[in-house]
């Protein structure tokens, strides 16, 4: 399975930025938002507030979708 990233625009604390993430990765974020009752917006930004500054965003969501899933919360 290979998918190129697609970038698509969040706005985190009222600036806008881009953040190219893979289509699997836009998918099962946005259902984790959802799931939450959460803005996707809210949670970038709340994945973004607690980032290191070694860390992308990206990366920090891709960890965020793996983390949600291995600690089963699809439940």
């Amino acid at each position: 399975m290979s998918s190129r990233p697609v970038k698509r625009s969040l706005t985190l604390k009222g600036h806008r930025t881009s953040v190219s993430l893979e289509e699997p990765f836009w998918q099962s974020f946005r259902e984790i938002a959802d799931s939450q009752g959460k803005p996707i917006n809210q949670l970038a930004a709340e994945i973004d507030a607690g980032r290191g500054v070694d860390l992308g965003l990206a990366s920090a969501i891709r960890l965020y979708v793996l983390d949600w899933y291995k600690t089963d919360n699809t439940t």
